[in-house]
């Protein structure tokens, strides 16, 4: 299959100015995101789609490429996914005159995955056709049935269909699963039927213990720690 690796890194971030490249380990965090794609056989071309020059100059040194800018439009804080991967997919296709039947997505923010992820991704929907994606989960460590939002003065739990499932012992409660932003793999008809998911998602499991998140700055400390120890 043709795979393209798409790393979104928008210029703008309010939680940590200019996240995607700050240091981490004397690299900048878009980096790790970049060299693990290109360390997979299994990727025709490593792309970042950013609106920031500065970005763009720091990717193509790590060796990513940079074909677009992109619109400002979709580089806003609230911007959701489909419209800078549906922007990516037409984009690409029309830049390199070839159809791309999946596109991958790494987020800059999970800079030390597991190795194999990519592959194992692939392979999951190789052996699975019907499937419109795969995403990396790990096991809620909160279980959903246990939150509660407010109503006025009181609160009440999220879970409605369930009769009080706040109160049923741990041991009963069905597994969920909790996004962990690791990967994305997805199908080029998902994305041109209106979605970055679809209805068929595989679940690509991972350890609590492999991942990181960076969001704060303390994620950062975090993830300097974890690159010293291994």
């Amino acid at each position: 299959m043709n795979i393209y690796t798409v790393i979104p890194a928008r210029g703008g971030s309010k939680s940590i100015p200019h996240k995607n490249i700050r240091l981490l380990n004397g690299q900048p965090l878009i980096h790790y995101s970049i060299r693990y794609s290109l360390a997979c056989s299994l990727i025709k071309r490593t792309i970042v789609s950013t609106d920031s020059a500065e970005i763009a100059r720091i990717a193509q040194e790590q060796g990513a490429e940079v074909p677009f800018l992109r619109p400002p439009e979709h580089a806003q804080d609230n911007t959701p996914d489909f419209p800078v991967f549906q922007h990516a997919l037409h984009t690409l296709e029309h830049l390199y005159q070839e159809t791309i039947d999946l596109l991958l997505l790494l987020r800059p923010t999970s800079p030390l995955r597991p190795p194999g992820l990519i592959e194992q991704a692939v392979a999951l929907m190789e052996n699975h056709p019907e499937a419109s994606s795969v995403r990396s989960v790990a096991i809620a460590k909160e279980h959903p049935y246990r939150q509660w939002q407010r109503e006025g003065n009181f609160i009440r739990g999220v879970e409605q269909t369930v009769f009080e499932p706040y109160n049923i012992p741990r041991q009963q409660l069905p597994t969920t699963y909790f996004q962990t932003g690791d990967l994305e793999l997805i199908r080029r008809e998902t994305l041109l039927a209106g979605s970055i998911s679809g209805p068929r998602v595989l679940p690509l499991l991972i350890d609590h213990e492999q991942m990181v998140d960076i969001d704060h700055e303390s994620d950062l400390r975090s993830a300097e720690k974890k690159c010293r120890d291994h």
